[in-house]
């Protein structure tokens, strides 16, 4: 399962999904249409499964997060210039890149997992496991996640916007760096 976050990355990841000799699921998000620009290029390239990027580079928090969550998180951390994080972009849900995981872990020691699926049973559920099975040491403070409500998706959209987690990324960014 591929969630591509940007216009290049969606190119590279739909390339490597086509040539893949394994069942890819390819989504992309529909606020991200017509909303991103940036530069791709004319060649012919591929963004690797499974393999996360590092958007960004810092000393007091690691943000993990996928598809629209890296598009809050740059707004942000934009916003919040003094707050140092690592912004760990998945790309890939299905498989995960757990070796940049741990070493975003290891290197801050304090973790917020954003995701736009439903805080209860979305995979920012599963990776805060494998953090706290496999990084337990390095931890700081507890794995935070942060994920929709757990509700049905409003039509409305203003329900909506209170419904994504986006609203309340800054109050739980704060908790987790007094913690």
């Amino acid at each position: 399962m591929v969630y591509p976050s940007s216009p290049h990355d969606a190119k590279g990841l739909l390339l490597a999904a086509l040539t893949d000799p394994n069942p890819v699921l390819f989504f992309e998000h529909k606020a991200l249409y017509r909303s991103l620009t940036e530069e791709i290029p004319e060649n012919y390239y591929e963004c690797p499964i499974g393999q996360a990027k590092l958007i960004q580079e810092g000393s007091d928090v690691s943000i993990i997060t996928y598809g629209m969550g890296v598009i809050w998180a740059r707004e942000f951390l934009a916003e919040n210039p003094e707050i140092k994080a690592d912004l760990l972009d998945l790309r890939s849900l299905l498989p995960w890149d757990q070796n940049a995981v741990g070493t975003t872990v290891q290197k801050t020691g304090r973790v917020l997992i954003l995701h736009e699926d439903c805080q209860t049973g979305g995979i920012g559920g599963e990776i805060a496991a494998w953090i706290s099975e496999r990084c337990f040491q390095h931890l700081d403070a507890p794995v935070y996640r942060l994920g929709s409500l757990d509700t049905a998706v409003p039509f409305s959209s203003n329900l909506e916007d209170n419904f994504l987690p986006k609203g309340r990324l800054k109050g739980k960014m704060t908790e987790l760096l007094a913690f």
